[in-house]
């Protein structure tokens, strides 16, 4: 009777990989075991591809253009957190217990962005079925780099108040 080989999980993303199959949204998640962060990229990226048919000027075109980036830049991130965190649980016994803690990956991230993504969905949501009219959502786009940008100082002051 032939022994029974058993292969163990190997964990290591390639972050190059991932980076090239993000060129379409969605493929470098789904490649690094995030299934519902690639199911979401891909059904923002065709929400993209929708809204660029019925809005005008270069925003629907620059906002596409930026989602790929993003895609690709989180999709090479990830892989590599996805390294360092197998290579710290590899290699536990020969850390120490208060340096394993402060160098363990975890999840960062506030609910802002899980808002503003609901509320961006809800938008195109309502403008494929022509509730609300593009034309007039694109006279307030600035409005979105204003949030933002409160939102990184309200994150800047918290974290400075914290320590």
């Amino acid at each position: 009777m032939a022994e029974k080989i058993i292969i163990g999980k190997n964990p290591y993303k390639s972050p190059a990989l991932a980076g090239i199959l993000s060129g379409l949204p969605g493929l470098g998640a789904i490649y690094n075991g995030q299934y519902a962060k690639g199911f979401l990229f891909i059904l923002i990226f065709a929400g993209l591809i929708s809204m660029s048919d019925h809005a005008r000027g270069p925003f629907p075109g620059l906002l596409l253009a930026g989602f790929i980036f993003f895609a690709i830049i989180e999709a090479v991130q990830t892989a590599k957190s996805i390294n360092r965190q197998a290579l710290l649980e590899g290699e536990a016994e020969k850390v120490p217990s208060l340096e394993k803690d402060l160098m363990k990956i975890g999840p960062s991230g506030s609910i802002f962005w899980g808002i503003g993504l609901i509320v961006l969905g809800g938008i195109f949501l309502l403008g494929n079925f022509d509730i609300i009219n593009y034309d007039r959502i694109w006279d307030f786009w600035p409005v979105v780099v204003i949030i933002v940008g409160l939102k990184l100082i309200v994150d800047y002051f918290a974290k400075k108040n914290g320590n």
